[in-house]
């Protein structure tokens, strides 16, 4: 494990995995990834382990964040990383450093998804994705689509920027019982765990409704049905998440709920592609 930036130096490169921790099967297929491309490509796999502070608009969200430092390390090193980068907040923002978010893509602050739902959060995604690429100078990125439309902000930054980084998405891993892999998952109650199986399943039904009204009423039917709190159930254009475009036959169905658990609340998301007509 390097916890010293300067440390990475001989790494420089590499194929880059950026986490907050609390890994699971999900963050392993991440880096079994950029074990495959570093092979093929030559270069180390870098993963770092960073609760980034400036993406939490709720600081208790923050507070309970899963921290499992020692367990990451094993799940990285079973996974093929060659390098755990677990800095501390003063390396990535240190005091009196320029480090802000900059400008911010569209795709950031139009579509009304997470944008809305989580004030700051694409600040906080900008800022720590640009800083830890500064740190590993990687020669691509790995991220998961399950966060989807923080994969579009990143892709949008790394590209306006010209940042120099390829930005690799792979598909949601998902549970026997087809919920996304998240580290929110372990708040989950045995009840709230089947309330939360409904997402994937109004997924699923949104890609077998022929049009996109229809298929965002039968995803809000679905997880209201279900007792979940529905923030969005939405069909929309896949790189700008606005609305479709009449004439576009393709998109992404994507989802924001809450589920009670326990004395609280869990909020989820999940996406996956739609097509117009039965054929998803």
């Amino acid at each position: 494990m390097i916890t010293d930036p300067a440390a990475l130096g001989f790494h420089v490169g590499g194929v880059f995995v950026p986490t907050m921790g609390a890994l699971h099967a999900g963050h392993a297929r991440l880096v079994e990834v950029a074990r495959g491309l570093a092979d093929r490509r030559g270069g180390a796999v870098v993963v770092s382990v960073f609760v980034n502070p400036t993406q939490f608009n709720d600081p208790a969200d923050l507070a309970r964040y899963p921290r499992t430092l020692e367990a990451d390390v094993e799940v990285c090193r079973r996974a093929g990383a060659d390098v755990v980068f677990a800095p501390g907040v003063g390396a990535v923002y240190p005091p009196g450093a320029a480090v802000g978010p900059g400008e911010l893509p569209e795709v950031a602050t139009r579509p009304g998804l997470e944008d809305a739902h989580r004030p700051g959060h694409f600040a906080g995604v900008c800022q720590v994705v640009r800083r830890l690429f500064e740190l590993v100078r990687p020669r691509a990125a790995v991220f998961g689509e399950k966060d989807w439309q923080q994969l579009q902000v990143v892709c949008a930054m790394t590209e306006r920027e010209r940042l120099g980084v390829e930005i690799v998405p792979v598909p949601t891993v998902r549970e026997a019982d087809g919920l996304a892999m998240s580290s929110r998952n372990v708040f989950l109650t045995a009840d709230a765990r089947s309330r939360a199986a409904a997402i994937p399943r109004a997924l699923c039904e949104a890609c077998a409704t022929a049009s996109v009204d229809a298929a965002e009423t039968r995803m809000r039917e679905m997880l209201a049905a279900a007792g979940l709190e529905v923030e969005y159930a939405v069909v929309r254009d896949p790189a700008t998440l606005m609305p479709l475009a009449a004439a576009a036959r393709q998109g992404r169905a994507l989802v924001a709920a809450r589920t009670r658990s326990g004395t609280g609340t869990v909020r989820l998301i999940d996406n996956a592609p739609w097509a117009q007509g039965p054929a998803c």
